[in-house]
């Protein structure tokens, strides 16, 4: 018997026979199977090689509190290799304008390859799971992050690194003289980010540090790590030399000795506003930060499309269990809309929200019982009242270690919220799945927002409105990161290349555009040539 074989169509399918089984090679670990009887473990990287330390970190499962997760955590004793390892990096960096300029074009290819990656369904699908098994978020919102990684690399791929570090040139006072602005690397430089974004913020960090001739040691809250362990391997199989890149575990008190000893040029801080300030003294200002934001939404007067609108205010207050840096702390909506069913959509819409689905989870910072004490002194200011929420999730086994909350909102009345004793508890940030709402009438906007001025650190916001005059007058007083202004105006889910960071601050860091890359990670270098020739018959003119 005789069979017809279309070659064609065999070669393609053992093509992508072979591309699934090798898609995750990079992986040193099955997500599914990650458990107390299979453990994963976590690795520091330092000069190019993968190394533990003398002692393991046991992380509890955030969804049943089993030790699943070993991280190699280096102990104060042990930062030498890194200390060393840093300081091996000169000034001028591993490339800069002037020296090995090829290595522009390299990173070009490794976030082409990168890119193509984590395109692949599989590879997706792997990181995705394991940012879920870390940092509980629903699937959408997990898979979001990998994707919005991926474009990033896609959009740097090929000549746009080279171009990151565009000069210019500006003519001089006399034949022969020029002045040339350069971007310049910083050398040796660090990356601390949190827990919220295990993929997207070190990424994004990291690649651009490296686009413009830095070496970075990176630091990842350890209770994610594993994420990005997995990616600095999934970047190694994609060409990324090992020793431009260091990776540490370590506590906080560690990882600030290892940074006073190395003196890095350049320190990159994503966290608590604590942590930010004592970091920016101990390193005498050598530091860019993103630190915690109060994030507020006003609610203009012209009512519209208000199931939309009470969604994305369920979106940002509730999504990632409210432990977005965007997420919405503080609600102001106009007296006009409060004849609308607004409230009533809200509360309907969070009472979706199942910890099954992880649309609610585990809140990582902030425990339960402090969640419901802060609740509890927000409801003795006269007037306020709980809207929806304020007890502790149903049948979970998330540890007490860790937060478990419905979806909360209280309602506090505007004067309230202004007064000296009460506004500093009613912006306390809570970095879980709560949020303040208010009314205020049209004659208060003033009083809004200045007292949005004074709520710390505030890294975006959102005018809901299409009144052009309203739009004016809110976005022309207020100062923040990003701001967000229309009728779908929202604090989270930005375009993916969009500026985040805060505004008012020069310490500011921005992320993941061509002008954050560049404003956090290069400084401005300016040679000024001056060839010549001389003027004929010049002689030594008179002192002066």
């Amino acid at each position: 018997m005789v069979i017809d074989v279309d070659y064609q169509v065999l070669s393609h399918l053992i093509f992508n026979i072979s591309r699934t089984l090798h898609s995750t090679s990079f992986a040193t670990v099955t997500v599914e199977t990650i458990s107390s009887s299979h453990p994963a473990e976590v690795k520091n990287l330092v000069q190019g090689e993968w190394k533990v330390s003398s002692g393991w970190t046991w992380l509890l499962d955030p969804l049943n509190g089993s030790p699943f997760i070993k991280v190699a955590d280096v102990q104060e004793a042990e930062i030498e290799p890194f200390v060393h390892s840093l300081c091996r990096c000169p000034k001028y960096g591993l490339h800069n304008p002037f020296r090995a300029q090829e290595r522009y074009l390299l990173y070009g290819d490794v976030s082409a390859k990168a890119a193509q990656m984590l395109a692949q369904p599989q590879v997706s699908e792997f990181f995705a799971r394991l940012i879920q098994r870390v940092s509980p978020k629903s699937y959408n919102q997990a898979l979001g992050e990998v994707n919005v990684t991926q474009k990033f690399l896609e959009n740097f791929s090929g000549d746009q690194v080279r171009f990151l570090a565009r000069s210019f040139a500006v003519p001089g006072n006399h034949l022969g003289q020029q002045s040339h602005g350069y971007r310049w690397p910083y050398g040796p430089v660090a990356i601390i980010t949190p827990f919220n974004f295990p993929l997207e913020i070190p990424v994004l960090q990291l690649m651009g540090a490296l686009y413009m001739g830095n070496k970075p040691i990176v630091k990842v809250d350890s209770k994610v790590s594993i994420v990005m362990e997995q990616m600095l391997r999934l970047l190694h199989d994609c060409g990324l030399p090992k020793e431009d890149v260091d990776f540490i575990n370590s506590d906080g008190k560690t990882m600030n000795k290892l940074l006073l000893e190395a003196k890095p040029q350049m320190t990159l801080f994503t966290g608590s506003s604590r942590v930010a300030e004592k970091l920016a003294g101990d390193l005498k200002g050598r530091i860019k930060l993103e630190d915690a934001g109060y994030d507020w939404k006003i609610l203009g007067p012209d009512v519209q499309e208000v199931e939309y609108v009470a969604w994305v205010c369920d979106q940002d207050a509730y999504a990632c269990s409210g432990q977005k840096c965007s997420a919405q702390s503080i609600l102001f909506i106009h007296e006009n809309w409060a004849s609308s069913e607004l409230l009533s959509k809200m509360q309907l819409l969070a009472g979706r929200r199942k910890l099954q689905d992880l649309t609610i989870g585990p809140v990582l910072t902030v425990t339960t019982e402090s969640m419901l004490e802060h609740i509890q002194k927000l409801l003795k200011i006269p007037g306020s009242e709980l809207l929806f929420g304020g007890e502790e999730l149903e049948n979970h086994s998330i540890p007490k270690i860790y937060g478990a909350l419905r979806p909360t909102a209280v309602f506090v009345p505007l004067a309230d919220i202004l007064k000296p004793d009460t506004f500093e508890l009613v912006t306390k940030e809570i970095f879980g799945p709560f949020q303040i709402v208010t009314y205020y009438k049209h004659d208060q906007l003033t009083e809004v927002l200045n007292a949005c001025e004074r709520m710390h650190a505030h890294l975006t916001a959102a005018v809901v409105s299409n009144d052009p005059l309203f739009l004016q007058e809110v976005l022309g007083k207020s100062v923040n990161g990003t701001t967000y202004a229309g009728i779908r105006a929202r604090t989270t889910g930005a375009p993916q290349n969009h500026w985040f960071g805060p505004a008012g601050d020069p310490r500011g860091a921005g992320i993941g555009t061509p002008e954050a890359i560049k404003l956090v990670w290069s400084c401005h270098r300016e040679i000024i040539h001056d060839i010549g020739p001389l003027p004929k018959n010049w002689e030594i003119p008179p002192p002066s």
